[in-house]
């Protein structure tokens, strides 16, 4: 009986964090260790003991305690300190991609820009003054190459700055710079009611169409290209070049197809690609 009011007192201090409560039980914690033990052996020196034990037992609970809630306090403070480091170096991390980006654009892509507009120009003149076949062959094969120098300089400046999560006019965007880059046909449609998608779902889409014109432009350059968004219970993207021959196989290279599926597989979705009789086609499914 004189072990329990000991033990119930340090669970009240050690445990209980209601302040006037706890100390209540403390107080009768001691009266119990200490009337007790005096009414059976008449002993004033052993009902103090009893009571100065339970003051004791109760003194060392409440300095645990303190001391765990340092160390609790000192953790957050080490964990919110290690936030802050960590926070302070990715902006500068992101400062300098940024940096990286403008110049990027402003140099090469400017650059690779001119490059393309000249070609064009030239490549128009050889064919006004009957140039050779293969003159005016190699002249558009190196525009061609400017142009997707151009489009990869474009990815790696979005890529760096981390561009917020494009929508879906940017989704016609793309296919209106392949338009115009390309001189081919190309169209954009949208099927269904539109409503908000999650970022990651906008993210794939983007990239995905991306890529697929990335290929088109490499594989079958001025291919004229069908691009369409349906919603339904899933968005379903459609891409499909029609350059009019079925292609041999897939060429790879970069991301492919591989990248493609890969990205999808994040989300919760599935791609499909293969080549149609008058060209290829590119069909990714997310979850809306």
């Amino acid at each position: 009986m004189i072990i329990v009011p000991f033990w119930v007192s340090r669970a009240a201090v050690r445990y209980y964090r209601a302040q006037p409560l706890e100390w209540i039980i403390v107080a009768i914690s001691i009266l119990g260790a200490s009337v007790p033990l005096y009414l059976t052996t008449r002993s004033l020196p052993g009902a103090f003991g009893a009571a100065f034990g339970v003051v004791a037992l109760t003194l060392a609970a409440v300095n645990r305690r303190t001391r765990e809630q340092q160390l609790e306090d000192l953790e957050v403070s080490l964990a919110r300190k290690q936030a802050a480091i960590e926070e302070h170096e990715r902006a500068a991390a992101l400062a300098e991609r940024a940096r990286i980006a403008r110049d990027v654009h402003d140099v090469l892509a400017h650059s690779l820009a001119g490059l393309s507009l000249s070609l064009q120009g030239a490549r128009l003149m050889l064919v006004r003054d009957g140039a050779s076949p293969e003159a005016i062959e190699q002249v558009t094969r190196a525009q061609g190459l400017a142009a997707d120098g151009l489009a990869e300089a474009r990815r790696a400046v979005a890529a760096l700055r981390e561009d917020a999560v494009p929508d879906v006019r940017a989704l016609g965007d793309l296919v209106t710079a392949y338009r115009l880059e390309s001189g081919a046909a190309a169209e954009f449609e949208v099927d269904g009611e539109e409503r908000e998608l999650p970022g990651e779902a906008l993210g794939t889409l983007y990239r995905t169409l991306q890529e697929a014109l990335a290929n088109t432009r490499k594989h079958a350059p001025g291919a004229p290209v069908r691009v369409r968004l349906t919603y339904g219970d899933l968005v379903r993207l459609t891409v499909e070049d029609q350059p009019g021959h079925r292609p041999e196989r897939a060429a790879a290279g970069g991301y492919g197809l591989l990248g493609m599926r890969e990205r999808a597989d994040l989300v919760g979705g599935s791609l499909e690609a293969g080549p149609t009789s008058t060209g290829w086609r590119v069909e990714l499914k997310v979850p809306a």
